[in-house]
């Protein structure tokens, strides 16, 4: 641990709060001026000058003061607003401010007035904040500042941390070019630029370190902090152009995130998967085993998508690698575009529309029908095939179902014993049965011989479980009305040219796998898999996880917890525990829940650990993986 001769000098606006203080003000103090928004954005140019040394601090001063229109009685609103504003890392990591009080100093060009209530709440007296003062007129106007204090004064920073005459290495951190002049000075050892809040350019240029968070300074240097590995070090990795708001959500959670618009085949992605700790994908990025091997850091995998098959799901769980996906995210989208195509068979509609377009009217109503009253036969009744059952027979339709599990019917629905009873009743069947290899060539030239003569087959499911070839015998012979397909045995990777045999045959629809990519779904996706993503690597939860013993658990403050995945054999617990033992650990809280091939165990403790009970825990025999989440 590092002795009290370090000394920790902080900056104040947009580091230990996130916004400029003098900006905030004006926001408050101009809300009714017709010119608010012109004169604010003079104030913050005035800032960006002042802060990045391109005018004299006191011209900034001086020339923002005047344009704020500020009285005193405004600074306990002010006040008020900067307590919602502080650093997100700064206010989770306020246990060290607290433990190291006595070697923390803020130099700041803002005003005490209003920094020092703030700080307070984090054990730094006013005697140890140094920064400028208002002055005020008679009625309580803000009117200037004292212009002998010394950091009224251009790189009055400099001035004030020498005349302080501290002992000891000094680092300071800041995010403007005040705080770097210190160190250029020469009386400062080292300069951390700070950029949680605004990344300056100039001061990230000029600095020893760029610290993205209070975390990150916390971590190079060794000091006790909220989280045992800063968020900015994990790297994720999303592929396939799945919705920004998954960059957003995992990008504001403070996570490094690079963002891919294409698929990468196996041999690049071998490549660009080192040191990526969380990998997203969608359907066409193939996950394999050589994959895996060569995913030195990755943690998790998150499938923006229903199937996994695309992943080598038992190779990642051996390596400890989390795969969570989106199973409800997409389901209305699915249902609604199969209620749509089933409307569209049965009313014959791209055939009469394919007409229009090559200049025929032929307003008929041959092979052309209601779905009220007709029979519609779902096959695999889980999340999709329930929400198509309950909105089909709202159209009308009686609704039949088969499943390889035993599930429970919705409405009037009526369940089906044997594939051919329900293929032999229906006049249109839906699939939407899962991935399973075993489900290849699910329908074919036997089961397509079982349905009644005209009748339709919608595939939102998988290419590979309808045969492609029987199904276009039966079109064009007569034996089946009609099909929409939305997915086939093999997809290209990208946008560009397709090949199918099911093209030109006028009683088809077909889609390129768009049943649920609608604004809707693939924003629900963006929320849906991130949140277990960063619930995971937050607090260790693995709810709702495809490949892993399933563990929900709360929070907990002023405890430290470890996450320990092992080969599931007998022992294991007994050896983690003897270990927290030898080190004087007492367990506070402890779960494990295990499948076949692994266990996971969660053990929180109440006191401080030291590096060598970590390795210890990763010696353990048949160890996984182990990591300290905080």
């Amino acid at each position: 641990m590092v002795g009290t001769k370090r000394k920790y000098v902080f900056d104040f606006d947009s580091t230990l709060t996130q916004v400029e203080a003098l900006d905030v003000l004006a926001e408050m103090t101009l809300r009714h001026n017709p010119k608010r928004l012109e004169i604010l954005d003079e104030i913050q140019e005035i800032t960006n000058l002042g802060i990045d040394g391109d005018i004299s601090f006191t011209e900034s001063l001086e020339r923002r003061i005047k344009l704020l229109n500020a009285k005193e009685a405004d600074l306990a609103d002010l006040i008020t607003e900067l307590e919602k504003k502080i650093s997100k890392s700064i206010e989770e990591n306020k246990e060290f401010f607290h433990s190291h009080s006595d070697d923390i100093y803020v130099i700041s060009c803002g005003f005490k007035e209003f920094i020092d209530p703030i700080v307070e709440e984090y054990n730094i007296p006013s005697n140890r904040v140094y920064a400028n003062t208002f002055k005020f007129d008679d009625k309580g106007n803000i009117v200037g500042f004292d212009e002998q204090n010394v950091l009224s004064s251009h790189n009055g920073k400099i001035e004030c941390l020498k005349n302080l005459e501290l002992d000891g290495e000094i680092h300071v951190i800041g995010d403007g070019y005040s705080d770097y002049v210190m160190r250029e000075a020469g009386i400062a050892d080292k300069f951390f630029a700070y950029t949680e809040n605004v990344h300056r350019e100039k001061a990230a240029k000029n600095a020893d370190y760029i610290t993205p968070n209070l975390n990150e300074f916390l971590f190079v240097n060794d000091l006790p902090r909220k989280i045992s590995y800063p968020k900015n070090r994990i790297k994720i990795l999303l592929l396939e152009n799945v919705h920004p708001d998954a960059f957003e959500n995992l990008s504001n959670d403070g996570f490094s995130v690079e963002l891919v618009k294409n698929s990468i085949p196996e041999d690049e992605l071998i490549e660009k998967i080192k040191g990526i700790h969380v990998l997203g994908i969608r359907s066409k990025t193939q996950v394999t085993e050589k994959v895996l091997a060569a995913a030195d850091k990755l943690l998790v995998i998150g499938a923006f998508c229903i199937g996994t098959t695309q992943i080598a799901l038992e190779a990642a769980k051996e390596r400890g690698v989390i795969v969570f996906n989106a199973p409800y995210s997409n389901t209305r989208s699915v249902v609604e575009l199969a209620i749509g195509e089933i409307i569209m068979l049965m009313r014959n509609v791209f055939t009469r529309s394919s007409e229009i377009h090559n200049g025929k009217w032929f307003k008929t109503a041959l092979n052309s029908n209601e779905v009220r009253g007709k029979n519609l036969g779902i096959i695999g009744y889980g999340n999709i095939g329930k929400q198509l059952s309950v909105l089909a027979e709202a159209l009308g339709m009686r609704v039949y179902y088969y499943d390889v599990s035993d599930k429970l019917a919705l409405g009037n629905a009526v369940k089906c014993s044997r594939l051919e009873d329900l293929l032999s009743i229906s006049d249109v069947v839906t699939l939407h049965i899962d991935d399973n290899p075993a489900n290849k060539n699910f329908i074919g030239e036997r089961e397509i011989n079982q349905m009644k003569d005209g009748a339709m087959l919608v595939n939102l499911a998988r290419g590979f479980v309808v045969d492609i070839p029987a199904l276009v015998s039966a079109l064009k012979s007569g034996k089946l009305g009609g099909a929409a397909i939305d997915v086939y045995p093999k997809e290209p990777r990208s946008n560009g040219d397709f090949e199918t045999e099911l093209r030109g045959l006028d009683n088809v629809i077909l889609t390129p796998h768009v049943g649920g990519s609608t604004q809707e779904a693939q924003r629900d996706i963006a929320d849906f898999v991130p949140n277990k993503i960063m619930d995971y690597i937050n607090s260790g939860n693995t709810v709702d996880a495809v490949n892993f013993p399933n563990i929900r658990l709360p929070k907990q403050e002023n405890r430290h917890r470890f996450l320990h995945i092992h080969k599931n054999v007998p022992g294991i617990m007994a050896k983690i525990n003897e270990v927290l033992a030898k080190y004087d650990l007492n367990i506070s809280g402890q779960y494990l829940s295990t499948e076949p091939k692994v266990g996971y165990v969660i053990t929180d403790v109440d006191k401080d650990y030291n590096k060598e009970v970590m390795q210890a825990l990763k010696e353990v025999e048949n160890t996984i993986k182990f990591r300290v989440l905080y």
